[in-house]
């Protein structure tokens, strides 16, 4: 395998154990992360920021996860040559098991914990990013932005109404709800207008 395929996944893995030292315990993301979660949320009290923030931590391993287990999976399919069966099983397996050395040298460091909860969203995160795999890219990545944007959209202008309501600035709000409003009708005019493509033969 050439290494302009397994080295990404190879560096990311680095990565992921960069962020399991100190640099990534809770102390250290609340200090950037929290002030982002006050800027959007300006209602919230200090313990629903810190439901927030727990959230967002999970979030980020759910993320990193599903970059691995899609870097891995695009080196044994093209650099291997492996089928999307078995580049899929390998590629789970693989993340998962740094997942588990992962919470291990967690269990190392004095700021941090293990957590079996932890691994469990990491294969969860992993297993959806194979499921695009499989499924295909672009039509998994079309869908999935037009949903974000409806997201951004209805939940920004939900935030909106309700900072109106406490009396409360919406601040940088006031330019993504519209922004994804935007792009929502910019997406819908590219679409009516781009030539259909005919439907290829099925080469299987």
């Amino acid at each position: 395998m050439r290494p302009t395929y397994w080295l990404p996944p190879a560096l990311w893995m680095a990565v992921i154990m960069w962020l399991s030292s100190d640099v990534g315990s809770a102390e250290h993301t609340e200090h950037w992360l929290v002030p982002i979660l006050r800027m959007l949320a300006p209602w919230a009290a200090p313990a629903r920021l810190e439901a927030l923030h727990g959230l967002a931590r999970k979030g980020g391993h759910l993320s990193e996860y599903a970059v691995l287990g899609a870097l891995w999976f695009r080196a044994l399919v093209r650099g291997r040559g492996l089928s999307p069966r078995a580049a899929t099983w390998i590629a789970f397996a693989i993340s998962l098991g740094w997942a588990i050395l992962d919470e291990a040298h967690q269990s190392l460091v004095p700021a941090r914990t293990a957590s079996g909860t932890d691994v469990a969203i990491d294969g969860i995160g992993t297993l959806l990013a194979l499921g695009v795999a499989r499924l295909g890219w672009r039509g998994t990545a079309d869908r999935a932005t037009t949903l974000l944007l409806w997201a951004g959209l209805l939940g920004g202008g939900a935030f909106l109404v309700v900072n109106a309501l406490a009396g409360v600035p919406s601040g940088a709000l006031w330019l993504t709800a519209p922004a994804a409003a935007l792009l929502l009708l910019a997406r819908r005019m590219y679409a009516r207008h781009r030539p259909r493509r005919r439907p290829r033969p099925d080469l299987d």
